[in-house]
């Protein structure tokens, strides 16, 4: 429709001026002594016409020709870039489909482009890395260097690829460089939770599971673990005495100390330090935090001395649960054995009875089997103590 009415215009015009030339009588006279011109005044504007537009289309082609190196030079600024960017973009595509040679190939086309040449040289890292081209991988890193904006990104780069290859003191000093640095989101708190995880730097772990535990940043079953195995290491460290074992107790989350691995590895360490009441204390707090039933055990290994008010207590804790916990085979074992070590033959022949009938785990069995058989020896009856001994054979072959 526009088309239609343009037409419509334009020839409107053709006939207008048509027309205004058929009835225009007027002359133009140009007289330069001697010299005179008649024209008509329709000649003469055609003339005029004719000749601006010849002028403007000569103007027009020496603009067009100064301009043309320019042109050329932006037709091929804008080829490279394309083929740069292309180039970028198959490498990233070749990488993330695990072909790492071809990878690297188009990252080097891709770094001719001064502009992609900082994010090529990472690709490029990354895909040497994952050939296990230590060398080139590094001759990537270090042409990054010189790109102050690249500086965070060199660094992650660097410090997931240390970790990776365990090199964790070049990872904590990465680590070092990217604090100072001011770098310190969720990936970059991974990646150096796991380089101090490989430097055994407990108390580091730690604290960044922690921090990452606040950002909802760790499953609760990798939290757990790293707590568990991070106290473990420190609850076992041969430098604590006595007294620095209380400090570093002491300076633990309450959240931590109540939970059944941590405090079962406490237990251990302040009865390696001879603090078993304390180490009991601890395990008494703990059960009635959580009951696990590897509280438990690690309470019935703690029994206190034979006639001693610490046995006693023991024995009345465990009936107070018992009651609570009728059917607690763990439980019953452990009030049995106490009672064992008590002499009270009739309470511990009744509570390891109690344990062996509703023991599930095999264990439990065996335990319950010996400590039958040894209290039967005490009561001089060796053939009831015999077939316990004999069952407690069997339990422990088919484990």
């Amino acid at each position: 429709m526009k088309i239609l009415l343009w037409l419509l215009t334009l020839f409107a015009s053709a006939i207008g001026l048509a027309v205004l030339a058929r009835f225009n009588p007027g002359n133009v006279v140009l007289f330069y002594p001697p010299y005179r011109l008649d024209l008509s005044l329709n000649f003469f504007l055609f003339l005029v016409l004719a000749v601006f537009l010849t002028i403007y289309v000569v103007i027009r082609a020496v603009r067009l020709t100064q301009k043309l190196p320019g042109r050329v030079i932006a037709y091929r600024r804008a080829k490279r870039e394309h083929e740069g960017n292309a180039a970028l973009r198959e490498s990233l595509k070749a990488f993330f489909e695990g072909r790492f040679g071809q990878a690297e190939r188009l990252a080097t086309r891709a770094s001719e482009l001064p502009e992609n040449a900082g994010v090529s040289a990472l690709i490029a890292a990354r895909a040497a890395h994952r050939m296990r081209q230590g060398e080139r991988r590094d001759i990537w890193l270090a042409t990054t260097e010189v790109d102050p904006t690249l500086k965070a990104a060199r660094l992650m780069t660097a410090l997931e690829l240390q970790v990776d290859e365990h090199q964790f003191k070049q990872a904590l000093e990465t680590v070092e460089e990217l604090n100072a640095n001011g770098t310190r989101h969720i990936q970059a708190l991974q990646w150096a939770l796991k380089a101090n995880q490989q430097a055994k730097n407990w108390p580091e772990v730690l604290r960044l599971v922690q921090t990452l535990d606040k950002r909802n940043a760790l499953h609760p079953a990798l939290s757990n673990r790293l707590r568990e195995m991070a106290y473990d290491a420190l609850l076992s460290d041969r430098v604590h005495d006595a007294e620095s074992i209380r400090v570093f107790w002491s300076g633990i989350p309450g959240s931590d100390k109540f939970k059944p691995y941590i405090a079962v590895r406490a237990a251990q360490a302040f009865s390696s330090r001879g603090l078993h009441d304390e180490a009991r204390t601890l395990l008494e707090r703990a059960l009635v935090a959580d009951w696990d039933v590897r509280l438990l055990r690690a309470y019935r290994d703690s029994t206190g001395e034979a006639g001693s008010a610490t046995l006693l207590a023991q024995i009345e804790h465990c009936e107070a649960w018992l009651s609570k916990n009728p059917t607690d085979a763990e439980l019953a074992l452990t009030l049995g054995m106490f009672c064992l070590r008590q002499k009270l033959w009739g309470k511990a022949q009744r509570h390891l009875e109690q344990a062996l009938s509703d023991a599930i785990e095999p264990r439990t069995v065996r335990e319950s089997h010996l400590a039958l058989a040894q209290l039967h020896e005490a009561l001089d009856q060796p053939e009831q103590a015999s077939a316990h001994y004999k069952q407690c054979a069997l339990a422990t072959a088919i484990r």
